[in-house]
């Protein structure tokens, strides 16, 4: 049975951290435009507060969800258990980007991990915290965090970043502006 919560407890924030991969969801205002799913790991969550998020936002192929917060802020991070009780959590709010060298992505960089390619962090206003049973998420054993984005992002280096993001990550896959 499916339930709406008012605060992210200090029970469900240890369980969301303890789960090692989450999903990221955004769309932008244009019905013509791309909906976007990320998945996310190497424990880059962090809970901030009953009612606030962030995540580090490491370089990728792609700016969508940036592009999309940018427009208009509409985020949904979504949390399964994959082994253990069967649980789906979702967070729902109106996200924030926060880039390398603003005040507030320097007072919160210090809570995440030292990841080579870090991005921004994308800080979030949870406006909806919801669980339901997760009957039909099948179940997988853990058996360890990929090393290819952080090694591919330290054999770069953040010069060779820097050129990727600006071909890469200027605009998403519909135009919107990335970084």
């Amino acid at each position: 049975m499916a339930r709406a919560r008012d605060a992210i407890s200090e029970e469900l924030a240890d369980w969301m951290l303890r789960q090692h991969v989450f999903f990221v969801a955004s769309a932008p205002l244009s019905g013509q435009g791309h909906v976007n799913c990320s998945p996310k790991g190497l424990e880059t969550f962090r809970v901030l507060g009953p009612r606030t998020v962030a995540y580090l936002d490491l370089t990728g192929s792609g700016i969508e969800t940036v592009s999309h917060l940018r427009e208009n802020g509409r985020i949904v991070l979504m949390f399964c258990a994959f082994d253990g009780p069967p649980k789906v959590v979702r967070l729902h709010g109106h996200a924030t980007v926060l880039a390398p060298g603003e005040a507030a992505f320097n007072d919160l960089r210090s809570r995440f991990p030292d990841l080579p390619g870090i991005r921004s962090i994308i800080h979030i206003n949870v406006t909806r915290i919801s669980d339901s049973c997760g009957f039909g998420v099948p179940q997988f054993q853990f058996v360890g965090e990929r090393d290819q984005l952080p090694k591919w992002c330290a054999t770069k280096g953040e010069p060779q970043l820097a050129d990727y993001r600006k071909k890469h990550n200027s605009s998403n896959v519909d135009g919107l502006p990335g970084i």
